[in-house]
């Protein structure tokens, strides 16, 4: 116990704390910015498990922010090389890397698994799926997003209500990281606190982390927080689901333009933009399912919308996402 003497001599730790975060298993996914600092906090302070998910390969673009990282990590896969750097500075936590992305087939069984999940990606479907994973398994949930200055870190599910119960429709555009830019240290700073809420989240501090939400502006250096416990779960909640559940009775609509995609998702998919389905109304046959499809899962949200002011049927989502890069290589 003597790596985590500082931390046992809490009273809110104590060695039966420091036991319940050695049993604990954390699914994390994301290892880029908010989950460079949420990581290597969690395995210091001797979490038992951690399934780490991320898809993605280091970049140069990366290494303002994702300070897991080093020069000489750029082209390996992220959840590779942060499950190296999580096991030098703590062996005895176990690190499970998944270099695939998360997708509605494989979000069950991965939090299922785990005792408490951290959603450290920058896509509005993921954030959905887990949120909706986690509510139907009883699951807590600390989520976090950063823009710029700004972004907020809050825990859902569990005892809480949900992701759509506080952010029921998605935003009217698209901006990440990518598109938009970020401070390297608004990100750390905002991943510290998640790491944070996970850990009072499994030693059960009160209050509890779970129905709360700290939003950070960094640009004036101010934190604001609040509570939802009482917020109420939306109705008829528009769902993802993974490209392999279509089926060939489906009403398919692929939201991607030629530049994005050379070929639609199946041969019988329509293709449109959301203004043009806007205009012409496609309608499925009675009884059948709508399937709409874009990359991040913004445009087949908004066009969903859009149908559902003209159509009573069922309609879901695929965000297909990027496509996956290569890693150079396994790690020597």
């Amino acid at each position: 116990m003597s790596r985590y003497g500082r931390q046992i001599l809490l009273p809110e730790v104590g060695v039966s704390g420091q036991n319940t975060l050695g049993a604990a298993h954390a699914l994390v996914i994301g290892a880029g910015g908010l989950g460079s600092p949420v990581l290597p906090y969690l395995a210091a302070a001797g979490l038992g498990q951690i399934t780490l998910v991320d898809p993605d390969v280091v970049s140069l673009s990366n290494l303002h922010r994702q300070v897991l990282f080093r020069q000489d990590d750029i082209g390996q896969s992220k959840a590779q090389v942060a499950a190296q750097a999580l096991r030098g500075l703590n062996p005895d936590c176990r690190v499970t890397p998944i270099a695939n992305p998360l997708t509605p087939a494989n979000a069950m069984d991965l939090v299922q698994a785990a005792d408490i999940v951290l959603d450290c990606a920058d896509s509005f479907a993921v954030s959905y799926i887990l949120s909706d994973a986690c509510l139907a398994l009883d699951k807590p949930l600390i989520s976090a997003s950063v823009l710029g200055f700004q972004g907020y870190v809050g825990g859902f599910c569990g005892q809480a209500p949900s992701l759509r119960a506080l952010f029921p429709e998605l935003p009217d555009r698209a901006a990440s990281c990518d598109s938009a830019g970020v401070m390297g240290p608004v990100v750390g700073t905002i991943g510290a606190m998640q790491a944070q809420m996970a850990l009072n989240t499994l030693l059960g501090l009160s209050p509890s982390p779970l129905g709360q939400l700290v939003r950070f502006d960094l640009h004036s250096l101010r934190i604001a927080d609040f509570r939802f416990d009482g917020a109420a779960e939306p109705e008829a909640a528009l769902s993802f689901i993974a490209p392999e559940a279509l089926t060939a009775s489906d009403f398919v609509v692929d939201l991607r333009s030629p530049e994005e995609a050379a070929t639609p998702i199946t041969a019988l998919a329509l293709r449109l933009t959301v203004d043009e389905l806007k205009f012409s109304r496609p309608s499925p046959a009675t009884g059948q399912r709508a399937v709409l499809v874009c990359r991040s899962g913004l445009r087949a949200w908004q066009a969903a919308r859009a149908m559902q002011s003209y159509w009573t049927g069922d309609i879901t989502l695929i965000a297909l996402g990027d496509p996956a890069p290569h890693p150079k290589g396994p790690l020597s």
